[in-house]
């Protein structure tokens, strides 16, 4: 497959130009060539989630260098608050930045922390990143005991705020007790389907149905081991992914979340210290140093407009090609980062 030319039709190429396609999360190699390629990919805005075990004063030096990033780079980028700002962002053409985590440990034990970071402009939190937190397990904890008490008063405070609660690298109940728990909808942003091949990190139907069920979004991702061809897999077997997710919980509650971590070799410190347990302790998985494609025909954002190209190959209509690339993310955005009360 790494000889195929995939071709981008006209039709396909003014489709996604005019599209809003928002991507629901990268961990890719901040910087200007990163910023450069969203824009050369039309990439409309990003959920920049590199926050994995960070504690306070980390957090907080997270959103400072995105304050830097987007202030020097003021020209391609746009900060990211509302849809709103999305929109403008592609009138613009400019990419929205919004500030994400795949972990609630900046709150560390404070509740009260939650605010001060949605003040800052963080509007997604992954509740766990792998492992336990205060919150509840991720999906590699040996013992999943599900949402915590505490975990249920940061839930309904995100709820309170604004804040799209993420549930990505979450334990199956967790997951569940979370979905269950929250007053506003959540999104699982980047995961592929269990049903297709059964690994931990892939996340069962009844999941997929009971996010749907309470107005949530599952991103479909790129990850490679979470395709049953793996490292030989193409865009095609990532559609037949998000074909298997529409059938079950219908269109309007399925979008895109890359899982992009561009320009990051591996191994390398950043994969090193994300793979171990709070970036310090045993090694959870072998993706920080094994060789991991992603998908030919969409291996960098460049590739994106090709994805549209082979949704409508399918015979997917334009509607529905434009709400997954981006507009299923802009009704959840809507409804979930409106305070709950």
């Amino acid at each position: 497959m790494e000889d195929r030319v995939w071709t981008v039709p006209p039709e396909a190429q003014a489709l996604h130009d005019a599209a809003i396609v928002v991507d629901g999360l990268q961990t890719s190699l901040w910087g200007r060539p990163i910023f450069e390629e969203m824009r050369a990919g039309g990439i409309t805005a990003v959920n920049v989630s590199t926050v994995l075990w960070e504690n306070f004063v980390e957090g907080i030096g997270y959103v400072s260098m995105w304050k830097r990033f987007l202030r020097e780079n003021a020209d391609i980028l746009r900060p990211v608050r509302s849809t709103a700002d999305i929109r403008a962002a592609k009138a613009e053409g400019r990419t929205g930045i919004i500030l994400g985590w795949q972990n609630t440990s900046p709150i560390e034990d404070k509740l009260d922390h939650v605010e001060i970071f949605a003040d800052l402009g963080v509007r997604i939190m992954q509740l766990t990143y792998n492992t336990q937190n205060y919150s509840g397990a991720g999906y590699l904890e040996e013992h999943d005991s599900g949402l915590t008490g505490f975990g249920r008063e940061v839930v309904a405070e995100m709820n309170r705020l604004g804040v799209l609660c993420d549930l990505s690298h979450v334990g199956d109940k967790t997951t569940a007790d979370t979905i269950a728990a929250s007053r506003s909808p959540v999104c699982i942003s980047h995961v592929l389907p269990r049903a297709l091949h059964d690994v931990k990190r892939n996340k069962p139907d009844d999941l997929f149905l009971a996010c749907a069920e309470k107005g949530g979004l599952i991103g479909l991702s790129l990850f490679a081991p979470g395709l049953k061809a793996g490292n030989e897999a193409t865009v095609e077997d990532v559609l037949d992914a998000m074909e298997h997710v529409i059938g079950l919980v219908g269109v309007d509650h399925v979008g895109i979340g890359t899982d992009f971590s561009l320009d990051r070799p591996r191994p390398s410190d950043w994969l090193l210290w994300a793979n171990r347990d709070k970036g310090t302790a045993r090694t959870l998985t072998e993706f920080g140093s094994v060789k991991i494609n992603k998908p030919a025909g969409i291996r960098r954002m460049t590739d994106m407009p090709n994805l549209t190209a082979r949704m409508l190959a399918r015979g997917w209509g334009d509607e529905t090609v434009r709400k997954i690339l981006g507009g299923n993310w802009m009704d959840l955005f809507d409804r979930s980062w409106t305070p709950a009360g």
